[in-house]
This record gives structure tokens, sequence and C-alpha cells, in this order.
């Protein structure tokens, strides 16, 4: 299918599944690959990222069954134990899995800098995989460079979830992160503004601050962060696409976040 467009963060789940220990979040709605795929239609997007939601854990079947029953249009990225066999991530790879994702929220960062993830994210280089990060921008750069020394491809989700509401470069919080954004495996999600109460005129300038710092357009992508849990009421992907596009403004510049660069990323 000819790429019309690039939703690269959504979130598949039925209420009655099994739910991960220590979750922070349960869903008492479903949320199906035939209800995204549907959004897509809507909004004239040919293609979807599916990101495994954390209250799934490592349990990724739901994820996979919907690779399975589009596998033209889905990719996927998993949450995986850092011991997984190279069997599985095999398996995984066959059925489109492209990456995995480590929630940092509430976690210890570094409890994900031992020697087997560090071998993990080694692997994932290999195979051309992205690790995808949810943090606060406020310590990203205490452990992004012992990552980007494994070689592995990296996107932050969400602009870096700055609780200021936007990037701000005079912090020197955000200037440490700003800084590593020169690496060429580090690519930003300028997603999901709502989560770190951002407006429209905060997020232009968060991502003129990522342009800036990335030196081009070509490591910044778009997701709808769909069905958008815990805020189901203020947001929907419609809105989510068309605020995409009044945030990016310039058609060559939605056609760079929105085909080129997820087509490269994704391989599409």
């Amino acid at each position: 299918m000819l790429c019309s467009g690039v939703d690269t963060h959504a979130h598949v789940f039925l209420h009655d599944l099994p739910m991960a220990q220590g979750r922070r979040y349960s869903p008492e709605y479903d949320a199906t690959s035939q209800a995204y795929l549907a959004q897509l239609d809507a909004q004239g997007l040919s293609h979807g990222l599916l990101v495994q939601p954390s209250f799934l854990g490592t349990d990724n079947h739901f994820l996979l069954e919907a690779l399975a029953a589009s596998p033209e249009r889905l990719k996927g990225v998993v949450v995986v134990d850092s011991a997984i066999c190279m069997a599985e991530l095999d398996r995984m790879q066959a059925a489109g899995v492209v990456g995995i994702r480590l929630n940092l929220i509430g976690a210890t960062p570094t409890d994900y800098l031992g020697e087997e993830w560090m071998s993990l994210y080694r692997e994932l280089a290999r195979r051309q995989w992205h690790v995808e990060i949810q943090r606060s921008v406020a310590d990203l750069a205490d452990f992004l460079p012992r990552l980007i020394e494994t070689g592995v491809t990296l996107v932050i989700d969400h602009f870096g979830l700055p609780k200021e509401g936007e990037l701000v470069p005079t912090l020197p919080e955000h200037q440490r992160f700003l800084t590593l954004l020169s690496s060429p495996q580090l690519w930003v999600k300028v997603s999901a503004p709502y989560r770190s109460g951002a407006t429209l005129e905060q997020s232009r300038r968060s991502l003129a601050v990522l342009r800036q710092a990335m030196g081009d357009d070509q490591r910044l992508l778009w997701g709808s962060d769909w069905p958008h849990t815990r805020f189901e009421h203020v947001t929907d992907h419609a809105a989510q696409t068309q605020g995409m596009r009044d945030l990016l403004i310039d058609p060559h510049l939605i056609e760079q976040v929105m085909i080129r660069n997820p087509g490269r990323l994704l391989t599409l």
C-alpha cells in the first residue's frame, strides 16, 4: 500500500485482558485494531504503529494478533523483559515488530542499564529496531548517553513530556537533553501535547526548539496517542490529526514528519 500518512503512536487492548501488576491505570473500555483502522481511514492515513500499553506488561499477544490481521498497514512496538530469547525476537520481527518500549514513568532508569539490558539494546541495533522511551525530559540526559553507546535508535515520546508544558532551552535539564539531539540516533515524537498540558503555541515553541537542536527535520515523528487513555474526554483521533497539521503548518514539513520520516524508521 502506498504510504499516505503514518500515525506512529496508538494502542489496542480489551478491558478484560490480563493486566500487569502495579499498573497505574486500568481501562474500562475496549480499543480494537478494527476501531483504530477506522480512525486511520477517516483521516486518510495509510499506516499505524501500535505501541504496547504499559498496563498489559510483557503479554504482547493482543498487539501481535492485530499485526497479523493487518500486516500491510500496521507495525508494532512491544514491551519485553531483558532476558527475552533470540527466537522470540525473531518471531516478533517476522510479525511486524520494529521496536521495544520502555515506559520509565515511575521507574528507576538505572534499572535498565545493566549488562543484560545493554546486550539487548545492542541486539536491537543489529536488527535495526528502535527503543521507545517515555520519561520526563528532566532527567533523560542522565541515562540516554549510555543507550546511545550501544548503537540503538532511540525514540522519545511526547515532546519529552516537559512538566513546564514546553521545552525551554534556558533550563539546564532541558538544555542537556537538547544537546544530545545532535546524535542521529535520537528521534522525537511531537505527539500528545495534552499529556504536558501544552497549548498550541507552547507546542510550536517546542517544535522550533527541537528543529534547531536537531539541525534538520528528519528525526521528527507524529502520533495520535489513540485512544488517549485518561484523556479520552478532552480529545479524539480527528482532533489530534488536525492538531498535527495546525502545529506543522508547512505542507513540506507535514510530508516530512507524516510520511518520509516514519517511512525510513519503520521501513515502510
